[in-house]
């Protein structure tokens, strides 16, 4: 029962305020009308029987007057006493026994009581008390015993019509409340949606709010709660007038934060251009140093190694560095119509070269898939991917690349590997800037952890997408680009176009 209780007020609290509300007006106007309707009929089942004693009494006493020996008309039967009613109830016992009596119908006829119903009879108390009694198929019955000398009257009459009242009543009352309820419901829904609509209006600014990309770029929030929303005289117009005092201070803070970010991506692009010109001096003389290594000692010879190792390193990193902050700036691409799967094959011929211990696998359509996009930054996506799965995977494993067209006009290229997998709470982190893997995903190549945050700044100016799913056997890259229209096939469709404007 308890558990009942509780599925209940959990499954209400899930209701929206408008049909809680609602449901509480309707529940409460029920409760109203169910205590009226059964005062109602108690209050009038009360009069009802008040006159139906009256009228017992009534023919009790000319029945008792018709059957006394000592008054004028004594001596018969009780039963044709005048003035008694049709269905009324008339016997006359001594010591238990009838002496004489019955009932009359509907038509003024006498009908001879049965055992049963004389029995009911005389068990009643002569103590002139009224009594409600079935007689069998008579149905209910307010009897009265009286005693005289030497015998016992009983008078009763019958309670169907006071009944049928009680049950019209009845009927009346519930319909008149059902009716009431019901458009007690209709008026009230609309009276709640008519009061609360300044809180939808409160919900839908917070729903536009919430539909902004606040966390990247410039964003104009401008949106507010209308002024007479924001009445602070009442609870919505507080709620109005509190998320506009809310947007107002985050306004601010995004302000100081897109500010932050130009100065941050400002001085990244700017120290990347800057360290480009010491790192290709360093690299040019630790080449030129190079070719003397057999001229000084192995420890200078390997240092001079090591330092233009480093170089390039840092070289990579400045000029992925440099890429990102151009990205940022929405810096415009060199667009062109690119063959997708002739761009595919050539990176998973690169990887092979570059990492000939794993197996390279290549799967591409038939017919070309041609996009539109920068046919370098492009590669350097698919390179990054195939990099990716060649660094965080141990020798021997197999790569898996392919070029599908989805439903939805888009290309699909997935990079698949078998290899040990990412795990679960790196997964969210994956293209954000510097996220490594940890032990399991080697990092022998030195990896800056800006391959894929690349990648995914790639796609976003691409109006693409990129997605990973992992788990220890199957990592799998899925991007996402939309195809290009080939140039024939442009030109039909904007010839049909015409032609149905025409």
């Amino acid at each position: 029962m308890e558990l009942r209780a509780k599925l209940a007020a959990s499954r209400f609290g899930r209701l929206s305020l408008r049909v809680k509300l609602i449901v509480s007006i309707v529940l409460l106007l029920s409760l109203v009308c169910l205590v009226i309707g059964v005062v109602s009929e108690f209050a009038l089942r009360a009069f009802l029987l008040s006159q139906t004693d009256g009228q017992l009494y009534a023919a009790a006493t000319r029945a008792e007057e018709f059957a006394t020996h000592d008054s004028p008309l004594g001596g018969h039967n009780p039963l044709d006493a005048p003035g008694q009613g049709a269905g009324t109830v008339n016997v006359q016992l001594s010591g238990g026994q009838l002496v004489n009596g019955g009932a009359l119908s509907t038509y003024g006829e006498r009908i001879t009581l049965t055992s049963d119903e004389l029995a009911v009879l005389q068990s009643l108390p002569p103590n002139g008390h009224a009594y409600t009694r079935a007689l069998g198929d008579r149905g209910d019955y307010r009897l009265t015993a009286m005693q005289i000398p030497g015998s016992v009257v009983v008078t009763g009459v019958p309670l169907a019509q006071m009944q049928q009242t009680l049950f019209t009543v009845g009927l009346i009352l519930f319909g008149v409340a059902a009716a009431g309820v019901t458009g007690a419901a209709f008026v009230g829904a609309f009276a709640v949606r008519r009061t609360l609509r300044p809180l939808d209006r409160v919900a839908a600014t917070a729903s536009q709010v919430s539909e902004l990309p606040l966390d990247r770029g410039d964003v104009d929030l401008s949106v507010r709660v209308p002024a007479p929303y924001t009445d602070p005289r009442t609870e919505v117009g507080q709620v109005g007038a509190a998320l506009n005092l809310m947007l107002g201070h985050i306004s601010s803070a995004l302000e100081a934060r897109h500010s932050s970010e130009l100065r941050a991506r400002q001085f990244v692009a700017d120290a990347s251009h800057e360290l480009r010109t010491p790192l290709a001096a360093i690299r040019g003389y630790a080449e030129l140093a190079g070719r003397g290594r057999a001229l000084v000692p192995p420890d200078v010879a390997r240092s001079m190694t090591r330092i233009e190792s480093e170089a390039d390193r840092m070289t990579t990193l400045v000029e992925d560095l440099l890429l990102l902050a151009r990205l940022d700036a929405g810096r415009p691409l060199d667009v062109t119509e690119i063959d997708l799967a002739r761009l595919v094959a050539d990176a998973v011929g690169d990887a092979h070269v570059a990492g000939p211990k794993h197996h390279w696998q290549l799967s591409l359509p038939d017919a070309p898939v041609l996009v539109l996009g920068d046919v370098q930054r492009l590669h350097q996506v698919l390179a990054n991917l195939l990099a990716n799965a060649r660094v965080h995977t141990p020798p021997g494993t197999t790569v898996v690349t392919a070029l599908t067209q989805s439903a939805d006009g888009n290309a699909v290229v997935t990079v698949t590997d078998n290899g040990p997998g990412i795990p679960p709470h790196l997964l969210p982190e994956v293209f954000e800037r510097f996220a490594r893997g940890d032990s399991s995903r080697s990092r022998a190549a030195g990896s800056t952890g800006l391959g894929m945050a690349i990648a995914a700044a790639v796609l976003v100016a691409h109006h693409g997408t990129i997605e990973v799913h992992s788990r220890p056997g199957r990592t799998e890259f899925a991007v996402r680009l939309p195809i290009a229209v080939p140039a024939q096939r442009r030109v039909t469709t904007e010839k049909t176009t015409r032609r149905l404007e025409a």
